[in-house]
This record gives C-alpha cells, sequence and structure tokens, in this order.
C-alpha cells in the first residue's frame, strides 16, 4: 500500500470522527435553546419576542461573518495548517460557552440579558471551527468521488452526533427520566457531558486526518469584502446552488426546530421518550443513507437522485399530514406519523447531501473560469446558509407559537417544573399536573403545528428541486471536463 492509499484510509476514519461532539453541541443548541426557556422559564410574549430577535439577528449576523472567517482561514500560516488552529479554539471555546448558556439560574429581563450575551458569543466561536471543519473537505481529496466518500461519512458522523443529543435531550429533561427532577437540571448536566465530549472527539481530526497544504507556500491573501463578493459573484453556478440550498435548508430543519417536539407532547403528552423515538426513527434513515451515498452517487447521477429524493420526500409529508389530520389520537396515529417522518427525511437528507457536494465542486468551476480556488470562501457557504436558514426557521417557530398561544401552555408547564425543582411537588403530582395542562390544548392548535412542519417544509423542498434540475449546469459530466482541463493547464 503506499503513502497516499494510508492517507486516505487514515483521513477517512479520522476526519468524519472529529465532527461528532462538535454536531451534538450544535443539536442541543440550536434546536434546544428555545424549548429549554419555554420549559424552564415564564415567558411574556414581550420577552419570547426578545429573545428570538437576539436568535434571528444572531444568526443573520454571525452568517454574514462566515464568510469573513473563511477568507481569514485563506489568511492563516501556520504549523498546524490554516484549518486545524480554528478547530482547537472554535471547539473548546464554544463548549465553555455552551455550557454556560444551559447552567444560570437568572430569571426574567436578566436571563434574556444574558441569554443574549452567550447567544452572541456562541455565533462566533461556533462559526470559527465549522467553516474550518467543512473548509478542509477540498484540501482532502480533489476527486469527486472521494469528496461524495468524506462528505458522506462527515455527514454520517455529524448525523450521530445530532441524533445522540436529539434523543437524549428530550428523553432524560422530559417526563419521568427527567435527569435531577426537573428539566432546568436536567438541561444543565446534559451540557456539561456535551461540552466535555466536544473537545475530546475533535481531536481524532486535529491528530488523526492529513490535509494537503502545498498553498501554504504561496502569499496569504488579504481579508477583504471586495475578495469575497467577487468570488460569489464571479462564479454563477455557486450562486444558483447557494440560493436552492438556502430554500431547501430552510425546510428541512422546520420539524427539529421546535415547533415538532412540540407537537408530539401536544398531541400524545409530555413524554421525551416519545419524542426521542420520533426523531430516532426519523433519522435512521438518513444514517443509512449517508453511509450508503457514494455507491448511490456512482449508479445515480445528481440531477435524476433529486427527483427520486423529492419524490421520496412528498410521500412522507403526506402520511404525516393524512395520519395527524384523520386517524384518532393514540399510538397507531403516533407510529404511522414517525413513519412517514422516516420517509420525508430520508428524502430531504438525500438532497442535503447532493447539494453539500454540489457546492464544493463549484471550487474547481472558480478556478477554472478564474485561476484561484478559494476553497476556504466557498466551503464557507454552506455554514453561511445554514445559519440564515435557521434564522428564518427561528423566525417561523416563534410566529408559529404566537399565533397558536403556545406558551399559554408551556409557561404553566415550566412553573411546575420550577416547583418540582424546589421540591414542592413531587414526581407523581408533577406529572399529573402536567397532563392536565397538556388535555386543555385544543384540536385547531395541533392541528396547526402538524400544518407547519409538513405542508411549509414539503413546498419549500419542491421549490429547491425544480431550482436544481432547471439551473445547476456542473453534472458529472461537466465536472469531468473541467477537472481534464485543469490538469491539462497544470
Amino acid at each position: 500500500m503506499n503513502t497516499d492509499n494510508k492517507t486516505t484510509k487514515r483521513n477517512l476514519i479520522f476526519y468524519p470522527i472529529g465532527t461528532l461532539g462538535r454536531d451534538m453541541i450544535y443539536a442541543l443548541f440550536t434546536n434546544f435553546i428555545l424549548l429549554y426557556i419555554m420549559y424552564t422559564r415564564d415567558l411574556s410574549n414581550a420577552q419570547l419576542g426578545v429573545a428570538t430577535v437576539i436568535m434571528v439577528s444572531g444568526r443573520i449576523l454571525v452568517a454574514i461573518f462566515d464568510p469573513i472567517m473563511g477568507n481569514i482561514i485563506e489568511r492563516t500560516r501556520s504549523r498546524f495548517g490554516k484549518f486545524k488552529p480554528w478547530l482547537a479554539i472554535g471547539v473548546l471555546s464554544t463548549s465553555i460557552i455552551v455550557y454556560l448558556a444551559f447552567n444560570t439560574n437568572l430569571e426574567g429581563w436578566s436571563f434574556i440579558v444574558f441569554f443574549g450575551v452567550v447567544y452572541y458569543l456562541y455565533s462566533f466561536t461556533f462559526t470559527m471551527h465549522d467553516i474550518a471543519y467543512w473548509g478542509m473537505v477540498p484540501a482532502l481529496s480533489s476527486e469527486s468521488d472521494m469528496r461524495d466518500k468524506y462528505v458522506a461519512r462527515a455527514t454520517l458522523f455529524a448525523g450521530l452526533g445530532n441524533v445522540a443529543a436529539c434523543v437524549l435531550t428530550p428523553l432524560l429533561t422530559t417526563g419521568e427520566y427527567a435527569l435531577g427532577g426537573s428539566a432546568n437540571v436536567a438541561y444543565g448536566r446534559i451540557a456539561l457531558i456535551i461540552c466535555v465530549l466536544a473537545p475530546l472527539f475533535i481531536c481524532f481530526t486535529l491528530f488523526g486526518a492529513k490535509e494537503n497544504r502545498d498553498d501554504m507556500n504561496k502569499e496569504a491573501p488579504k481579508v477583504s469584502f471586495k475578495k469575497i463578493i467577487g468570488t460569489l459573484t464571479g462564479n454563477d453556478q455557486l450562486m444558483w446552488i447557494l440560493l436552492i440550498f438556502l430554500i431547501q435548508q430552510i425546510g428541512n430543519g422546520i420539524v427539529t426546530a421546535g415547533i415538532g417536539t412540540n407537537y408530539i407532547y401536544f398531541e400524545f403528552g409530555y413524554e421525551g421518550g416519545l419524542y426521542s423515538i420520533f426523531n430516532t426513527v426519523g433519522m435512521a434513515a438518513t444514517a443509512i443513507l449517508m453511509v450508503f451515498y457514494p455507491m448511490i452517487s456512482k449508479r445515480v447521477h445528481r440531477k435524476p437522485l433529486v427527483k427520486y429524493m423529492g419524490i421520496l420526500g412528498v410521500i412522507g409529508y403526506v402520511i404525516m399530514l393524512g395520519a395527524g389530520l384523520i386517524m384518532p389520537t393514540g399510538m397507531p396515529e403516533f407510529w404511522v406519523i414517525t413513519v412517514g417522518f422516516l420517509i420525508a427525511n430520508f428524502g430531504q437528507y438525500g438532497l442535503n447531501l447532493v447539494m453539500m457536494v454540489s457546492i464544493v465542486n463549484t471550487v474547481e468551476y472558480n478556478e477554472y473560469k478564474h485561476g484561484v480556488r478559494d476553497e476556504a470562501i466557498i466551503s464557507s457557504m454552506r455554514p453561511f446558509l445554514t445559519k440564515i436558514a435557521s434564522a428564518f426557521q427561528v423566525l417561523i417557530t416563534t410566529v408559529t407559537y404566537l399565533i397558536l398561544r403556545v406558551t399559554d401552555y408551556t409557561n404553566e408547564v415550566s412553573s411546575i417544573e420550577r416547583d418540582a425543582e424546589q421540591g414542592l411537588v413531587s414526581a407523581d403530582e408533577k406529572s399529573s399536573l402536567i397532563a392536565g395542562i397538556i388535555s386543555e390544548v385544543g384540536q385547531s392548535q395541533t392541528s396547526g403545528l402538524l400544518i407547519t412542519i409538513t405542508v411549509l417544509p414539503c413546498a419549500l423542498m419542491l421549490v429547491s428541486c425544480v431550482l436544481y434540475r432547471r439551473f445547476y449546469k456542473l453534472d458529472e459530466e461537466r465536472y469531468d471536463e473541467i477537472c481534464e482541463e485543469l490538469n491539462s493547464r497544470k
């Protein structure tokens, strides 16, 4: 076995493992911070509105910072390369901040101010390592098939980290299995565990993966908005795939942004175990897809694959909506909705993988047109748009909650959670009181939540599929032609 093959096999193991802890932190903070606030604090509409403004503005501001961070990484020159220093600094600082976010006893407006400071800090520190991590993909290999493998495996481990956090968090914070007997204590303990694991897992990438550092001998490019804007506007295929990816990402995250959790709680009861099952089964197909995506991508080209995944997504959402509106409340309904989510998720994450590879492949197109790769700047666009999409998801979530008066019920639940934490009510009394609150939720409210997590994501997914097939031109044949031309120039 030659050295290159040894390095490749080593990278295929150590690079993807590193993201497992990063994505546990991301899932905990992104998917549960609003639920944490709603079920541990008594929020007025004004306070919920300010918290929403903080989250939306924070994600937009840090999204703007993403390409700047990409440019800074391109300029970094160190004995450890340009990616790894930011991986180490970013993961460690993010872990400290997230731990603090879930371990405070502040209330009211003091908590909202604290939340604002922590939220902005998290947004910037997470960007440091997120841009660096995904920016490494083009530096690990220039072959399209090999990039498919890196993206698929990294996405698999990212998915495993996401699933672990999304399964354990509701299970251990809600209902009879809540750590410490209350949501507030439970969230704090889970945050501690995850924030210790994240720095440990990133060590696999830091010490095990080896990227190409040939460009380290070149003069560092200047950090400038002009450079960033020029890279974007000078690459028509990048602009199209970024728009398409944004639309798909907004829809893809609506279920897990909190609306899906509250739908399960309101429809089937305040038990985190049910949402854990819903999320676990829903994500199971995506794990299988991520493992076999390189094999699938060799046999089915990306544009036909987009069509097939879109069809699967529609089928899944129709099953979820039909079961929720027609079937009587109970476990049969729960299992049909969960299977529908599994099918919808399979389609959505298949599209996600196609689009991630499609973004990375514009690096060679940029080199073909302009003679420079700008890989860190281009790679920074994926997390940039993920954050913009999450800002839209927060806005959609909050508007949905306000329209359907969700906080009327979560405030009552959080009051009982605080009583349980102080020992004022027993575990049995807590469960009985919360069950009484949930029973008062109206059918129109649960149906409204269901429609938001099915119809809206389905519509956005279909728009992204149509745009991809119509405007993205870098299919497998065209990409190979570009790579051959680049090789001939060299």
